[in-house]
C-alpha cells in the first residue's frame, strides 16, 4: 500500500466530526498516516488556533501483531508468519486482521472536554451499548442472560453471563464468580490510545466475525490465559465483506446482524457522545 493513504468512504457526521473508511490496511501506513494527521491538526491548533473537525477512521486490517510502547515481547508466546509491529500506543500485544472491527480516534480532547479517563469510559459504554443492543433476545434465554461490561481493573469490554443461586453452588469457584453474581466469559473489545499534546489517536478494536485463532499465539493485552470472544458466536451474523457502509435497520424478514449494520450503530452511539447527548454512566464497581 503506497503511503498516502485514501479512505474508500468519507462521512461528515456534524461540522466537528467524520468518519473514514479505510479497507484491506497494512498497519505501518495506517500509523503513519494517523501521526501526520494528528500532527497537522496539532500544528494549525497551535500556529493559527484552528479546531480542525474530529475523525473516526473505520480500518479493515491485514493481518497483523501490534506491540504497545511498553509492551513486553514474552507475550509473544509463538511467532508466526504474520508480522509483528512495535507501536506507540498504551497496552500490552494484540492482533488486528478481517473482521475485526477496528476504530482509530483522532480527537482534540480539550475541543470535546474530555479528559483521557473520560475519552476511554465513553469508548468503553458506546460498546457495551451496541453490543448489548445486538444481544438482546437473541443471546439471553429465561435461564442464563449474557450481556456487554466494562472492568476498572483492565481495559477493554468482557462479556458476562448471570449465574442463579442453583448455579453457583455447583463447580464454579469462588475466583471465577464476579461480586454481582455474574461469570465473565472473556473478552470482546480492546483499547489503546496515544495522546499527543491533546489529541488522540489509536483507539478500539471489536471482534465480529473474525478468526479468532490468531490470538492462541500471544497473551491477548498482556493477560496470560485471556479467553478472547466475537459476537459472531453470540448472535446471527452475516459473513458479507465490509466494503461500504449500510444504514438500513434489521427489519424481521432479515435479523441477520452485518458487519456495516454493527458500525453504522457504533458510529451513530459515538457522534451522540461527542456531541454531548449521552452522558458518561458512572463507572462499575471494580
Amino acid at each position: 500500500m503506497p503511503n498516502t493513504m485514501h479512505p474508500f468512504n468519507t462521512q461528515l457526521l456534524n461540522d466537528t466530526l467524520i468518519t473514514k473508511s479505510f479497507s484491506v490496511a497494512d498497519y505501518v501506513p495506517t500509523l503513519d498516516a494517523m501521526l501526520s494527521r494528528t500532527l497537522k491538526r496539532i500544528a494549525l491548533k497551535k500556529e493559527q488556533g484552528l479546531r480542525t473537525p474530529d475523525e473516526l477512521w473505520l480500518v479493515d486490517h491485514n493481518d497483523v501483531y501490534t506491540l504497545g510502547q511498553a509492551g513486553k515481547e514474552e507475550h509473544i508466546l509463538q511467532r508466526t508468519n504474520t508480522p509483528i509491529i512495535k507501536t506507540d500506543r498504551g497496552g500490552q500485544v494484540t492482533w488486528h486482521g478481517h473482521g475485526q472491527l477496528v476504530m482509530y480516534w483522532l480527537f482534540d480532547l480539550d475541543s470535546v472536554g474530555w479528559s483521557v479517563r473520560n475519552m476511554v469510559s465513553h469508548a468503553e459504554q458506546a460498546i457495551e451499548d451496541v453490543v448489548n443492543d445486538c444481544l438482546k433476545g437473541e443471546a439471553s434465554t429465561d435461564t442464563i442472560h449474557i450481556s456487554a461490561r466494562a472492568r476498572r481493573d483492565a481495559p477493554g469490554v468482557y462479556l458476562y453471563t448471570d449465574i442463579t443461586t442453583e448455579d453457583n453452588n455447583s463447580h464454579t469457584s469462588a475466583d471465577e464468580v464476579e461480586a454481582n453474581n455474574t461469570i465473565m466469559l472473556g473478552k470482546i473489545a480492546s483499547l489503546g490510545f496515544k495522546i499527543k499534546h491533546g489529541f488522540s489517536y489509536h483507539g478500539i478494536a471489536i471482534n465480529l466475525n473474525c478468526d479468532l485463532s490468531a490470538f492462541n499465539a500471544i497473551n491477548p493485552c498482556g493477560y496470560a490465559g485471556m479467553q478472547m470472544l466475537r459476537l459472531a458466536d453470540f448472535v446471527s451474523m452475516s459473513q458479507a465483506t465490509n466494503t461500504q457502509l449500510n444504514n438500513l435497520p434489521l427489519t424481521d424478514e432479515a435479523k441477520t446482524l452485518t458487519y456495516e449494520q454493527f458500525t453504522q450503530k457504533l458510529i451513530e452511539n459515538i457522534a451522540q457522545r461527542h456531541a454531548g447527548n449521552i452522558p458518561l454512566r458512572e463507572l462499575a464497581p471494580k
